[in-house]
């Protein structure tokens, strides 16, 4: 219970990475404000997942893609919990396609979804965090992306790395209140949203193609949101934590030389 006593605001929550750290902050002893978009059919039964396991959870719809939506989503977190402890930004938008072929306005949604919307809600909580001057944790979920320049995913690609450098800057602005701001870089995780992308079958055998032998779990996630979150990490701040299962290292395993007994 290492997060005994702890109030964390989680949003894009009802499923998938968010519902993972969720539920993994929770486990560790965390209350929970869980948010995801008006109208979301995954947020309340993921509410009630994080009930059952005898936390706190408020369920708080909003749409941060926007400063009106972050601003409500705050200010209804803090009504309702009346502290935050914890913040994990998780929204996203992504829509793959050539980069010749990319929609501007694709592009200037996934920048907004994925970059602007994370400055936001850190913005509202990091100052609700001086504010208390007990200070507090923000972890921001990027992607490997931020790192490899996957094609077809440009706007994605420039997100997450801006996401990362936001990051560290945030960090180093908030060093002084005690404030550990961190990232995560997630490889290919299983997810709802990967599977409406690249459909069941893709799926099924992407798994076996990767270094680790198999896809990662919104669990995975979870688990290294907890460490930042937790006092285990008191002295890891500006880091991004990268949770790949090796998806990285693929361009050298053809190098490596087999294993000796």
């Amino acid at each position: 219970m290492k997060l005994h006593g702890k109030i964390a605001l989680v949003t894009g929550a009802g499923r998938g990475i968010g519902k993972g750290c969720a539920l993994a902050l929770a486990e560790a002893g965390a209350d929970i404000v869980l948010n995801d978009r008006p109208g979301s059919p995954d947020l309340h039964p993921a509410a009630e997942e994080i009930r059952a396991l005898g936390r706190r959870c408020w369920a708080v719809e909003s749409d941060i893609f926007s400063r009106s939506g972050c601003e409500a989503l705050a200010a209804a977190a803090l009504a309702e919990a009346g502290r935050l402890d914890i913040l994990v930004s998780n929204p996203a938008f992504s829509r793959r396609a050539d980069f010749l072929d990319c929609d501007p306005d694709i592009f200037e949604k996934t920048l907004q979804g994925s970059l602007t919307s994370g400055f936001h809600m850190s913005q509202l909580v990091g100052r609700h965090f001086v504010e208390r001057s007990e200070g507090g944790k923000i972890v921001f979920i990027s992607s490997v992306h931020g790192i490899a320049p996957f094609p077809r995913a440009a706007a994605y690609n420039a997100a997450k790395a801006g996401l990362d450098h936001m990051m560290r800057t945030i960090a180093v602005e908030l060093i002084g209140h005690r404030i550990n701001v961190n990232g995560i870089a997630p490889g290919w995780i299983d997810t709802p949203g990967e599977h409406e992308a690249f459909g069941a079958g893709v799926m099924a055998d992407a798994g076996k193609e990767l270094p680790w032998g198999r896809l990662g779990l919104p669990a995975d996630i979870g688990k290294a949101a907890v460490y930042l979150c937790s006092d285990d990490a008191d002295y890891v701040t500006g880091e991004v934590l990268t949770v790949d299962g090796g998806i990285r290292l693929r361009g050298y395993m053809d190098h490596q030389p087999p294993p000796t007994r």
